[in-house]
């Protein structure tokens, strides 16, 4: 393997350090509730399945590297990321791309599967060209006998067009392709059509003929991420509908044929909070997946966003769990379907439910250290697209991350594969610390932290050198708008160590610093108000660790040595929204 490969296979395999969990009161050993969401962080367009007592859950990734992150659990509560159906460059750098992609495209919208000892991830991969705002999209399927890995290089299915693919295992053996296109003569703008073709395994194609199965139920706006279902020896399909925003939803229909006709659901729809005020503590919901328990009880996962300020939340969509059961309609509404019914007390999601498995109680980590003392990686940091060769080394320096100057910087036009890598912001109210030695051999090279939603919107806290003065800022990058700078100061007789630290709440931002000679007492140096960072796109929050230099071709001697990272993240228990 050349470099940059070993360099990225080992983000598949390493895992951080977590402080023991801890129980909030809203969730845990106690109080015999969970509290919601149960990925926190961006973990969008949830997929689950249950393997014997184990379940395992896929959510999209985009533009991100590794893709398609896949968690474990045995309680469905308690949540372990487990490694990545993307995790070997020769994966993302063919029809499926993850080098140059423009933000908001890559990986969206995975299926994870399993038959007969063989766990199978399908997905799109949207790339859109340089200097085209079209969307090529690439739909494939990944396999692989372990969850955590190896998986296959990328199966792509030629002829399947559109997004949102999903497979189902019929008791024939037959093996089912469902997807989301639009129809050839749209009624509206947005309309989405559900389509069905068979798929031979052997040869990785699409066979027979292609069935339109439905086109939504409450006006089939963005009509998307199917998934089937079979029960009561019928079969049930579930779908997006309303896009995935405010008037995002999940719909229903049945049929006695796999090809149709679907009888749409009268209650409609399944799953929303589209009904409810701006103000309630989630929204978005939709784009489920369910599950039936070791024990026969069914859940569905969901996605939404929190409503903590401004109806948002710098995580963007998360993955919350919802009891549902099946219920056969009344006698006067022949021919008394059987359907599925989501939350079945309240119709919503809920910030707190009892557990699943009331011996099982929810451990909330609320803190993530890396004292980069591993081989690899641990599985929390992504990049921003695959890294260039010799982005970073865990060797130059033994417990220290290196992470190589490169000239580029974070640019939303060039979708550059900067020098940076990040884990997941998963509160509202959190700290990011990263101690940092750096001596670049040339001027002007950057090193520090960033937090950032997007390559255009981001703030920047790093510190540089330019004719032997040594210069800490902190520059805020706004969408559609130049940058600002919120704080500079002259670092005087820098000795080569400093420590970074973002702290945010529904309060704001605090940026500090602390250096050696100062006794670790960290000193804030600006402030940001608190809605500099909100969800800006279809991923959220990140925080994370930058070495550029801006522009110029790097010296041997430039790179930034980060000693550890640590996260914090400090849970509530109450679900307030503020507007």
């Amino acid at each position: 393997a050349d470099s940059e490969t070993q360099q990225t296979m080992h983000l598949s395999f390493g895992a951080a350090h977590a402080d023991p969990p801890h129980t909030s009161k809203g969730g845990g050993a106690g109080s015999g509730k969970l509290l919601n969401p149960i990925l926190r962080g961006s973990y969008a367009d949830p997929s689950i399945i249950r393997v014997g007592h184990d379940y395992y859950m896929v959510s999209s990734s985009f533009e991100y590297f590794p893709g398609v992150p896949i968690h474990h659990s045995r309680d469905l509560v308690n949540w372990e990321l487990v490694g990545y159906a993307l995790h070997r460059p020769e994966q993302v750098r063919g029809p499926v791309n993850l080098m140059n992609g423009k933000q908001d495209g890559g990986i969206q919208a995975a299926t994870i599967r399993y038959n007969n000892g063989t766990f199978y991830v399908i997905t799109t991969s949207v790339y859109h060209p340089p200097g085209s705002d079209h969307g090529n999209c690439t739909n494939f399927i990944v396999t692989a006998s372990d969850v955590k890995g190896p998986w296959s290089e990328p199966h792509v299915l030629q002829t399947a067009d559109g997004i949102d693919p999903s497979l189902f295992f019929d008791d024939d053996g037959r093996v089912w392709y469902t997807g989301t296109h639009s129809p050839e003569e749209p009624a509206f703008p947005g309309q989405g059509e559900i389509w069905l073709q068979e798929v031979d395994l052997a040869t990785w194609s699409l066979k027979g003929e292609r069935s339109i199965l439905w086109h939504g139920a409450c006006g089939g706006v963005w009509v998307e991420g199917p998934h089937l279902y079979k029960r009561d020896n019928r079969y049930y399909l579930i779908v997006a509908e309303g896009g995935t925003g405010y008037h995002h939803s999940v719909m229903i229909a049945v049929s006695d044929d796999i090809r149709g006709p679907y009888v749409s659901n009268p209650r409609n729809p399944l799953l929303t909070s589209r009904h409810l005020s701006y103000k309630y503590w989630v929204r978005n919901v939709g784009h489920a997946d369910f599950v039936e328990s070791h024990d026969g009880r069914w859940y569905a996962v969901a996605l939404g966003t929190r409503s903590e300020l401004n109806t948002s939340s710098n995580m963007a969509r998360e993955t919350f769990l919802v009891p549902m059961i099946w219920e056969r309609e009344p006698a006067e509404y022949p021919p008394q379907y059987l359907w599925p019914v989501i939350a079945p007390e309240s119709g919503r999601v809920e910030r707190t439910l009892p557990l699943p498995f009331p011996d099982s109680p929810q451990k909330l980590r609320t803190k993530l250290r890396d004292d980069f003392a591993a081989e690899a990686l641990g599985l929390e940091w992504n990049f921003r697209r695959l890294p260039t060769d010799g982005t970073y080394s865990l060797t130059a320096r033994p417990g220290f991350l290196r992470l190589f100057a490169k000239p580029e910087v974070l640019d939303v036009e060039k979708r550059s594969r900067v020098a940076l890598l990040g884990v997941r912001q998963e509160e509202m109210d959190s700290t990011f610390r990263v101690a940092m030695h750096f001596e670049p051999t040339s001027d002007d090279v950057a090193g520090g932290m960033v937090l950032w939603q997007k390559d255009d919107v981001y703030i920047q806290f790093t510190l540089a050198r330019k004719d032997s003065v040594w210069t800490l800022s902190v520059v805020h990058q706004p969408r559609g708008r130049p940058s600002e700078k919120l704080g500079e100061v002259e670092v005087k007789d820098f000795e080569g160590d400093i420590t970074f630290e973002a702290s945010g709440s529904l309060r704001g931002y605090d940026f500090g610093y602390s250096l050696k000679k100062q006794d670790g007492k960290a000193v804030t140096l600006a402030s940001a108000p608190n809605d500099v960072l909100l969800y800006a796109g279809y991923t959220g929050g990140y925080m994370g660790v930058y070495c550029t230099s801006n522009g110029q071709g790097p010296a041997e001697g430039d790179f930034a040595d980060f000693d550890w990272a640590e996260r914090i993240s400090r849970v509530s228990d109450s679900a307030k929204g503020s507007n």
